[in-house]
């Protein structure tokens, strides 16, 4: 940052582009640590010398306004630096779009309960007693976040760089992997509108499976803002990457996998059936006994479902079938190439007792929820038998989180009150308020993309309901991508949330007793529990060691 001005073997455009990828990283790593740790020390920006001794580096907290002042300056300056777009060799570095939606989520972050106005956090201070969380409400910070949303929103727009990610409809099947697309149920205002008024030209769930699964290379992905993932420029792509050794967690030991990925049944219930309409627990006494079979494939005509699969597993959102490897679900595995395996391609793996992938005795390769993970999973993707699993990026940042952020944002300012936020470039002042017409604007595309009706006029109206959508649909659409833990802290929800026991199914049946392995059980290997002290994470004795200055967190600790 200080120096690189003097580099002659970059242009000059090239010195601002690093300096900004520099001044990024340095504002997204401090974000990292605000989001876990809650206030952090900030460093001068001219940097620390660091010949001196522990106690002369010893720098204190800051407060939790003045670390998102801070981060959101620096984003800013960012966005006038960096490059605007990147190729897939360099996928992985920030650009103008990543420095404008990371200042929108710390923005968002700060607005929150668990942050603004949190009377319950006033013991967290600095050794002087200076309290690092504000103790008065703001909704001002809402409107901030509202803002910095539509900032991205606005870019985006203009730019042409961002917006949803879909897939136009398939009409004929090519490989029983790619199925023909499947219409949503018939929605008098939606099944006949062209995306995002309607659905009728797109696949939701095509458009959603393939945003994760390494279909479209990630410099195509208009919905990808950033991603941590590995650049191209390197071996680094083809021998660390996380997301192909994360799929292999999810993948079946049939097919080379760990297979220990599990999803709660919670997360597997929270998941709507097709016409959007939230699915019914009454269901195991309900469909007792019911399986698909070739007598009732008229009446599961929104799945691609096989024979033999429970009927709670039928007639589900898109989402669902983009994202739960469920008792019975297909997996395809095209890249196998040895003879040996080339019959285990478009393969129904069950995780009864007793099956090849099911619960095994003396070991820990098995899936102990009954319900397994297909998100991020490839058609293609395999680990044995001559096969590979697709190099894929992680989705740190994507356009549907911003649309989201917006909506959110805006529902929680008060019915009638406006206020006049100034754009981050100065350039125009948003008139910001509760306008329903706008978090429509947020959520519709979204709940289109999915193929699923948008919410009715009486949830846009009631802040209560509003919010507690979007607490559903954020638990949907960002399954698996490190959203949730911490939406549910700083929306301070987490206690009802995480505080509750862990359900599966039940894996001690057999196919013998089927019925039986569909009842909720209690998975007793993974009990959980939570308190105060879990909002913000520790710091390590050693840290505390090196500096006299740096307090810990509530219910954690001092060893002083």
């Amino acid at each position: 940052l200080n120096e690189l001005h003097e580099n002659d073997d970059l242009t000059p455009e090239e010195v601002t582009d690093v300096r900004g990828q520099a001044r990024f990283l340095r504002a997204y790593f401090y974000w990292m640590l605000l989001r876990k740790f809650g206030p952090i020390p900030i460093l001068p920006p001219e940097g620390a010398d660091y010949t001196k001794s522990y106690d002369e580096l010893a720098y204190p907290r800051k407060t939790y306004d003045e670390c998102v002042a801070f981060i959101t300056s620096e984003l800013e300056i960012a966005a006038t630096e960096l490059f605007e777009k990147r190729d897939n060799l360099n996928i992985a570095r920030p650009t103008k779009g990543a420095a404008l939606a990371v200042r929108a989520k710390v923005f968002l972050y700060a607005a929150s309960p668990l942050v603004n106005g949190n009377t319950e956090m006033a013991d967290f201070t600095n050794k002087d007693g200076q309290q690092l969380i504000p103790q008065e409400y703001n909704e001002e910070k809402w409107a901030k976040a509202a803002a910095a949303a539509r900032d991205m929103i606005e870019y985006s727009e203009m730019s042409g760089l961002y917006k949803l990610y879909t897939f136009e409809r398939r009409p004929v099947s090519t490989d029983e992997a790619y199925p023909t697309t499947i219409e949503p149920p018939y929605h008098e205002e939606y099944s006949n509108k062209p995306f995002p008024e309607g659905w009728s030209n797109i696949d939701p769930f095509e458009s959603y499976r393939s945003l994760f699964n390494g279909d479209i290379y990630a410099a195509e992905n208009p919905e990808l803002i950033f991603t941590r993932g590995t650049n191209g420029d390197s071996n680094d792509l083809k021998t660390d990457n996380t997301m192909v050794d994360f799929v292999k967690h999810q993948l079946p030991g049939t097919f080379g996998g760990y297979n220990v990925h599990g999803m709660t049944l919670k997360q597997s219930e929270a998941y709507a059936t097709a016409d959007g309409t939230s699915f019914d627990k009454e269901c195991y006494t309900l469909w007792k006994g019911k399986f698909t079979n070739d007598e009732n494939k008229d009446e599961h005509k929104y799945d691609n479902v096989k024979n033999g699969v429970w009927w709670g597993y039928t007639n589900r959102e898109p989402r669902f079938y983009a994202s739960v490897a469920f008792n019975g679900a297909q997996w395809n595995a095209l890249s196998i190439k040895e003879e040996g395996g080339k019959d285990s391609r478009n393969k129904q793996i069950w995780y009864y007792r007793g099956a090849t992938d099911g619960r095994i005795n003396g070991s820990d390769n098995w899936c102990i929820t009954g319900i397994g993970i297909m998100k991020y999973v490839n058609p293609n993707d395999c680990a044995k038998w001559g096969g590979s699993i697709y190099q894929k990026v992680e989705p740190t940042l994507r356009y549907a989180d911003i649309l989201l952020m917006y909506a959110e944002a805006l529902n929680n300012i008060s019915e009638g009150t406006h206020y006049q936020v100034t754009s981050w470039d100065g350039s125009q002042t948003y008139d910001i308020f509760r306008d329903k017409e706008q978090m429509r604007r947020g959520v519709k595309p979204v709940r289109m993309r999915a193929g699923v009706p948008d919410y009715s006029d009486e949830v846009y109206e009631n802040p209560k309901k509003f919010f507690e959508k979007i607490v559903h649909e954020r638990q949907i659409e960002f399954f698996a991508e490190t959203q949730r833990y911490y939406d549910l802290r700083r929306w301070k929800i987490v206690e009802e949330h995480e505080g509750e026991q862990i359900y599966g199914c039940n894996t001690l049946m057999n196919e013998e007793y089927k019925d039986m392995f569909y009842l909720p059980v209690r998975v007793a290997e993974l009990q959980t529990s939570f308190s105060r002290k879990q909002y913000f994470w520790p710091i390590s004795f050693d840290e505390l060691k090196r500096n006299n200055n740096l307090s810990q967190a509530p219910g954690w600790q001092n060893y002083d």
